[in-house]
């Protein structure tokens, strides 16, 4: 005998485990992720490819909405909820809506961030 011992096998019971808890945590997180995303309405922007595309939108509880749509040259609002959804009034005098400024891009914002003083860069 030589005193050395052998390296564990990589099939070992704890190398077993470890590696199962480490990707129940991975996917955990990617649950948690979109969760969040879904919680604070972070969604790609949604373009109309046709005549209807959605204004605005106003969340009233915890699954009803009032949209308002662009339909053609013309506007509709619609209640949106567990049952389905309901044409509220086509509106006789359209909104206009105020243009919010665009959302920075990612590089802009780190950017950005990495310009704030106490930062390493």
């Amino acid at each position: 005998m030589t005193g050395l011992s052998q390296p564990a096998s990589p099939l070992s019971v704890s190398s077993l485990a470890q590696l199962t808890l480490s990707l129940v945590a991975i996917v955990g997180l990617i649950f948690a992720i979109g969760w969040v995303l879904k919680r604070l309405k972070v969604a790609a922007p949604r373009v109309g490819r046709g005549q209807i595309t959605v204004l605005d939108e106003l969340t009233v509880g915890a699954r009803e909405r009032v949209v308002l749509l662009g339909v053609g040259d013309s506007q509709v609002l619609v209640g949106i909820g567990a049952g389905g959804m309901v044409a509220l009034t086509p509106l006789s005098t359209p909104i206009v809506l105020k243009e919010l400024p665009p959302t920075p891009v990612f590089a802009d914002r780190l950017r950005e961030f990495m310009k704030r003083p106490g930062s390493a860069a």
